[in-house]
C-alpha cells in the first residue's frame, strides 16, 4: 500500500462511514447467510446437527481470531491498510463456500469467511470513530449496525426467494457476499488513511515513547478496566444476538415447523422494527438521554425471550419474540458495545482493544453455538430461559458499570505542548478525564 494520506474532510465523512462501515454488513450477512446456508446444504451434504454445530461454532472461532489478528495490525501499520486485504481473504472464502461440493469445502470456506470478516471489524470500526467529528462519534459508529442491519436484511430477502432451492439456494446467498466483497474492496481503495492514526504514529515515533502502544502498556495501563468491562459486556450481550442470528431458521423450521421463507418474512418484519430502535439509538446516543433509552430497551430484550419460554416455542411465540428483540437489541446490544469501545480507548489502543474484546466475546458465542442444537432438540425453553439470564446480566452492566467508566482522552501529539491535556497511563499522574454521560 502506498504511504498514509491525510484523512478526508467532514464533507466526505459519512461516506468513509458507510464504506469503512460495510465491515458490518459483511459480518452480519456471513453469520445470517451460513445460519440459512447450513440449514440448506443439510440434505444435499447429510448435515447433522452436530456438524451444523460445528460449522457454526467455527464460522464464530475464526471471526475471533480474525479480530485479535486484525486488530492488533491495525493498530500496528494503519486501519486503511488492513481493512484493504480483509476484503481479498473474505471474498476468496465466499467464492469457496459458495462452488462447496462436500463438507470439507463448507469447513474450508467458513475458516477463510470468518477470519477476514474478524480481522475487518475492529479496524473498519476504528476508523469510523477517527473520522467522525467531535458530538456526532458515537452517531456515527450507530450508523455502522444500521449497516449490519441492511446486511441482515439483504440475506432475508434473498433468503425469501431462494429459501426452497436447497443447495443452489445456499450458493446464491454465498454468491451475493462474494460480489459485495469484492465492490467494497474497489471502493476501499479511495479511502485516505485516518488521520488519529497518523498522529498517533508520530508520537510513538517521538524521544521516550518505545512503549507506546503495545500490548503490554494496555494491560497494565488504567484501560484493562474498559477492556474487561467492554469484553464482558459484549460477550454476554452477543450470546442473545448470535444465537437468534445463527439458530433462527432452525428453530422456525426444526421445532415450531415452520417454512425457510416463512422465517424469512418474519426476519424481514423484525427488521423494520429493529431499524425504529436504531433510529432511537442514533438521535440519543450523543445525548443525556443516551441510558434512559437503553434501560427501556434492556426492559424489551428480557421480554422477547420470555414469551417463547413461558408460551412454548411455535411460529408466532418466535415472531413476538424476534420484534421484541430486534427493538431492544438494537439499542441495548452490539451498537452500545461499538459506541463504548471507541470512547473508552485511545488511539493507539483503540483497535487492539476491539480485537481483544470481538475475539473474546465470537470464542463465548462460538462455545454456546456448538451445543445450541443440542439443547434445542432436548428442550427449546430451555434455551431461552438461558437467553433471558444473559441478557439480564448484560443490561445491569451497562447500566451500573459501563455508563460511569470515564472516556479516554486523545493521543497527545507532538504538538501539545499548548496547554491540552496529555494522557499518560495510571500511576503515572494521569488527568482524570469526566464521566460519560447519562
Amino acid at each position: 500500500m502506498s504511504a498514509a494520506r491525510v484523512a478526508s474532510p467532514p464533507s466526505k465523512m459519512w461516506w468513509t462511514a458507510t464504506i469503512a462501515g460495510m465491515a458490518s454488513y459483511l459480518d452480519a450477512a456471513a453469520i445470517v447467510s451460513t445460519g440459512i446456508a447450513l440449514v440448506l446444504f443439510q440434505q444435499s451434504f447429510q448435515l447433522g446437527p452436530a456438524q451444523i454445530g460445528q460449522l457454526s461454532a467455527l464460522l464464530t472461532i475464526m471471526i475471533a481470531v480474525g479480530a485479535l489478528v486484525g486488530g492488533r495490525l491495525g493498530d500496528k501499520y494503519g486501519r486503511r491498510r488492513v481493512f484493504s486485504w480483509t476484503m481479498v481473504v473474505f471474498a476468496a472464502g465466499a467464492l469457496l463456500l459458495m462452488v462447496a461440493t462436500g463438507p470439507g469445502m463448507l469447513y474450508a470456506g467458513i475458516v477463510l469467511l470468518g477470519f477476514a470478516a474478524g480481522a475487518d471489524l475492529p479496524v473498519s470500526m476504528a476508523m469510523i470513530s477517527e473520522s467522525a467529528p467531535a458530538g456526532k462519534k458515537g452517531k456515527m459508529i450507530t450508523f455502522s449496525h444500521v449497516l449490519w442491519m441492511v446486511g441482515v436484511l439483504a440475506v432475508q430477502i434473498i433468503s425469501i426467494i431462494v429459501g426452497d432451492m436447497g443447495a443452489t439456494g445456499a450458493r446464491i446467498l454465498y454468491g451475493h457476499l462474494l460480489i459485495v466483497a469484492l465492490l467494497v474492496l474497489v471502493l476501499r481503495a479511495g479511502l485516505p488513511e485516518s488521520a488519529e492514526w497518523v498522529k498517533s504514529q508520530a508520537v510513538k515515533a517521538a524521544p521516550g515513547q518505545s512503549g507506546f502502544g503495545s500490548l503490554k502498556g494496555l494491560v497494565r495501563s488504567r484501560y484493562s478496566i474498559p477492556l474487561v468491562a467492554t469484553g464482558l459486556f459484549y460477550a454476554i450481550a452477543n450470546i442473545a444476538a448470535n444465537t437468534n442470528g445463527q439458530f433462527s431458521t432452525y428453530l422456525y423450521v426444526n421445532v415450531a415447523g415452520a417454512s425457510v421463507s416463512t422465517a424469512s418474512t418474519i426476519g424481514l418484519v423484525a427488521f423494520g422494527c429493529s431499524f425504529i430502535g436504531m433510529l432511537a439509538t442514533m438521535k440519543f446516543v450523543d445525548t443525556k438521554w443516551r441510558m434512559p433509552v437503553f434501560v427501556v430497551a434492556s426492559a424489551l430484550s428480557v421480554v422477547a425471550f420470555v414469551v417463547p419460554a413461558a408460551m412454548g416455542v411455535s411460529t408466532w411465540s418466535l415472531a413476538v419474540m424476534a420484534i421484541f428483540y430486534s427493538i431492544g437489541g438494537a439499542i441495548a446490544g452490539e451498537p452500545m458495545y461499538k459506541v463504548w469501545s471507541q470512547e473508552l480507548f485511545p488511539t493507539r489502543y483503540r483497535s487492539s482493544a476491539q480485537g481483544i474484546t470481538i475475539a473474546f466475546t465470537r470464542v463465548v458465542a462460538a462455545a454456546v453455538a456448538l451445543f445450541t442444537p443440542q439443547i434445542i432438540a432436548g428442550g427449546a425453553q430451555a434455551l431461552f430461559i438461558f437467553l433471558i439470564a444473559t441478557t439480564v446480566v448484560s443490561c445491569l452492566m451497562g447500566i451500573l458499570w459501563l455508563a460511569r467508566i470515564p472516556r479516554a482522552l486523545p493521543d497527545a501529539g507532538p504538538d501539545a505542548g499548548s496547554g491540552a491535556p496529555v494522557e499518560q497511563d495510571a500511576g503515572q499522574g494521569a488527568p482524570a478525564p469526566a464521566t460519560i454521560a447519562g
